[in-house]
């Protein structure tokens, strides 16, 4: 099978989109060597990394690169054109992962990645520009994709709501898994952590952004101080993402800046040893796809609280303290319980491993081939007037 594959988020500074494509692709070269892939460091003209595939290659003998595209320009004018399909080499499949889809595809069958309708939901969680390149993607991807393929159940029933037209029976879902394949690595102390003791701190990772929650986090930590909790800093890794420029200043009038360490971006190997050492891994998340931090915690043996909505309770099951990530008066009476319990925060550590073990890129892959087989063997979709329409545009 001939696969074209987009890795166009997967370079150095990836979060959760690029970590699902990344390490999928590799699953699927590692459980099937003999199909030709064709990864695509461009793909579309939404998002664009000039650096890629300089920054995180894959090699395999069967793989080969698309072109690489210097100017977000000359990826445009290549990627809208009419004979895309002819100079892509007419690939079996065609794996969209970046929410732009193509619309002049007629042979190959077109697979596209769901990960959320969080810029649907709430206008307030991203800007302008990317709410409107993200629903233009995933409204192409309506008319014009073969088979969708969601990161969670959540996720697929939203997008059945959302676009009652597309057929539900090709709209799978393939769970994402940890981009961490070694449960034994240690990983390696952040600089910024030096002063820190292992087991005595609260974590939080994710994007700086408003659907992450962060803010009501910062009001339950200081609730939490408020209420004589144990002085553990809650350290916040991610990097900065929209619409919370004034973060540092929130914290300043919460009265605990000077509690709070804001790693920014930090790299894998940083990130298993905050996984490891940290006294629980808090994730207030209002809206996920997935919640990729919380699967990576638990792999680590981080005990684990989060929200209660949206998809996270398919990855947590029973294995952490669920809460509504509304009320930030019931996460600091967790957060004080949780502290002054250390059987409780063993528990919650062991049953967050054995949570965590039900997630398997190799299972993922061998899905996400069998997709790909099953749209090959199947009818493409008929063009639909949307999708003329769309096309025309």
């Amino acid at each position: 099978m001939h696969i074209g594959f987009d890795i166009s988020q997967t370079g150095s500074q990836k979060a959760g989109c690029g970590y699902y494509a990344a390490a999928l692709i590799r699953a699927m070269m590692e459980v099937a060597p003999q199909n030709r892939y064709s990864l695509f460091p461009s793909f579309g003209d939404f998002f664009f990394d000039a650096k890629m595939p300089i920054m995180n290659p894959y090699r395999g003998a069967q793989v080969h690169y698309g072109p690489r595209h210097l100017t977000r320009e000359s990826a445009r004018n290549f990627w809208n054109d009419a004979k895309l399909e002819k100079v892509l080499g007419q690939p079996d499949v065609l794996h969209c992962n970046n929410f732009w889809t193509p619309v002049q595809i007629t042979s190959s069958r077109v697979i596209y990645t769901l990960y959320d309708l969080g810029f649907v939901t709430n206008a307030d969680w991203s800007t302008e520009a990317n709410r409107v390149g993200c629903f233009d993607g995933i409204f192409r991807s309506s008319v014009a994709a073969d088979w969708v393929v969601a990161i969670s159940d959540y996720s697929r029933a939203h997008y059945l709501k959302v676009f009652p037209h597309f057929p539900s029976e090709r709209v799978r879902v393939v769970y994402p898994c940890s981009r961490f394949t070694d449960t034994t690595r240690q990983g390696t102390r952040p600089a910024a952590m030096k002063d820190c003791q292992e087991s005595d701190f609260w974590l939080s990772v994710g994007t700086i952004e408003p659907r992450k929650n962060q803010r009501l986090l910062a009001e339950a930590y200081a609730r939490y101080l408020e209420a004589g909790g144990r002085s553990m800093p809650l350290v916040l890794a991610g990097g900065k993402g929209w619409r919370m420029e004034n973060f540092p200043d929130y914290l300043a009038k919460l009265g605990i800046l000077d509690h709070v360490k804001l790693l920014g971006y930090v790299t894998d190997d940083e990130m298993i040893w905050l996984y490891r050492n940290c006294y629980a891994n808090l994730y207030s998340s209002v809206f996920e796809g997935f919640g990729l931090p919380v699967l990576e915690g638990m792999q680590f043996g981080a005990p684990t609280m989060s929200s209660n909505t949206t998809s996270i309770p398919e990855v947590t099951g029973a294995a952490a303290i669920l809460i509504s990530p509304h009320d930030s008066e019931a996460w600091a009476q967790k957060m004080l319980d949780l502290s002054l319990d250390a059987e409780k925060r063993r528990i919650l550590g062991a049953s967050a491993r054995e949570r965590a073990q039900r997630f398997n890129w190799g299972r993922s892959a061998t899905s996400m081939l069998a997709i790909y087989q099953e749209a090959v063997n199947s009818t493409k979709r008929a063009p639909t007037a949307a999708m003329r329409a769309t096309r025309e545009i």
